[in-house]
């Protein structure tokens, strides 16, 4: 299992790392989950990836971040692991990660599975996000701390052409948060059981010559 996340501004009034937080957060409760399903190694989450505009932290062009996932993907293909989950955080990073998993798929022969956060419920998006609310009172109990409004502007670019939304206000203050973090943890975590259930039975691709 190899994290992917970015450092992105997701309007949400908390820190850059929130992907990592989050992606982490639910991993851990899907580890305990399916404890029983089988072992589960997890890399160092890889967090230098592609992302538009100033909102983006540490954000890198995208061949980079393409090759950085080759290299780790090569590695650990190299240390005989065949079945390899690429676990991705970043909405500006999905169709990277398809293209990337697809090409190292036919390069390596290995079963590469892209599996993102917007899919499990959690979705860090801006604007098409429709968990943002969700996502924000998690981040609010799991840092212990309430959002902070701050200025917003727009992306530079054609990425995007509108300034990100404000800061989700009223939010749910520390307590209440902190209450809803076990439910909203626990949905996304069955989620992912059960996709890695189903990418444990996934017949495995013939080795690469």
């Amino acid at each position: 299992m190899i994290p992917v996340t970015g450092f992105a501004d997701a309007a949400l009034g908390h820190p850059l790392d929130g992907e990592e937080t989050v992606l982490l957060s639910v991993l851990k409760s899907a580890s305990e989950h399916s404890a029983g399903d089988g072992p589960l190694l997890v890399l160092p989450p890889l967090r230098f990836l592609a992302g538009p505009g100033e909102y983006c932290a540490f954000a890198v062009p995208p061949p980079l971040a393409h090759a950085l996932i080759r290299e780790v993907v090569e590695s650990v293909t190299a240390s005989g692991f065949r079945r390899i989950v690429l676990l991705n955080s970043s909405p500006w990073n999905e169709s990277l990660i398809d293209v990337a998993a697809r090409d190292l798929r036919l390069a390596l022969g290995v079963s590469l599975f892209c599996v993102n956060l917007s899919a499990l419920g959690l979705d860090f998006h801006p604007f098409r996000s429709t968990s943002r609310r969700l996502v924000q009172t998690l981040l609010t109990g799991l840092y212990g701390r309430e959002p902070k409004r701050s200025a917003r502007g727009s992306f530079p670019g054609s990425f995007a052409r509108e300034a990100l939304p404000p800061v989700l206000a009223p939010w749910d203050n520390v307590d209440e948060s902190a209450s809803r973090v076990p439910a909203i943890l626990r949905t996304a975590a069955e989620r992912l059981s059960s996709l890695l259930q189903e990418i444990r039975a996934h017949p495995l691709l013939p080795a690469a010559s």
